[in-house]
């Protein structure tokens, strides 16, 4: 099969569109990532009851983040995406966060995004029409997610697309 964290990801700059693989899908309770090594999907870790993801979540292949693995991302789409699903995505933007944990902190940026098959958010171009109350939802999962695991996320700034794309290209591995 392949190392999918290192697929190539086929960043468009102009249509700020690339490639994601998705490790947990929206409204599960198991959080999913993908291992290298392995080739495979492990189980990381669940969430307590009444807490489930808010979007399929997963990675940008051929990125390195500060934190050592490829960039995350969230993304919209009309239903939840399969584990190790490839799906072409729109960029929105990008939710800038440090992560505090043992006294050390480092950036954990998630990026954005849309499925372009989507039709229920085909219209969406930016984190802006998403709507102050889902940003709301999704930076607290983020802060509520870190904090069972005694980790501070913190939320800098939320951006647009254009952001999106040139941290891409900044953590291109």
């Amino acid at each position: 099969m392949g190392d999918l964290s290192r697929l190539p990801h086929h960043l468009d700059t102009r249509a700020a569109t690339c490639r994601v693989v998705i490790e947990t899908p929206k409204g599960r309770r198991s959080k999913y990532s993908y291992d290298p090594e392995t080739q495979a999907f492990a189980l990381k870790r669940l969430l307590p009851d009444g807490m489930s993801f808010p979007l399929d979540f997963g990675f940008i292949p051929s990125t390195k983040a500060e934190d050592g693995d490829p960039l995350d991302i969230l993304v919209l789409n009309d239903e939840p995406a399969a584990v190790g699903a490839l799906v072409e995505v729109r960029l929105l933007g990008v939710i800038e966060a440090e992560q505090t944990q043992d006294g050390k902190t480092i950036r954990n940026d998630r990026v954005l995004a849309v499925a372009q098959a989507s039709f229920l958010f085909a219209k969406v171009e930016t984190v802006g029409d998403l709507g102050e109350a889902l940003m709301r939802n999704l930076t607290q999962f983020w802060v509520n997610y870190d904090a069972l695991r005694g980790v501070e996320f913190k939320v800098l700034a939320v951006k647009g697309p254009e952001r999106a794309v040139e941290l891409i290209g900044e953590a291109k591995a």
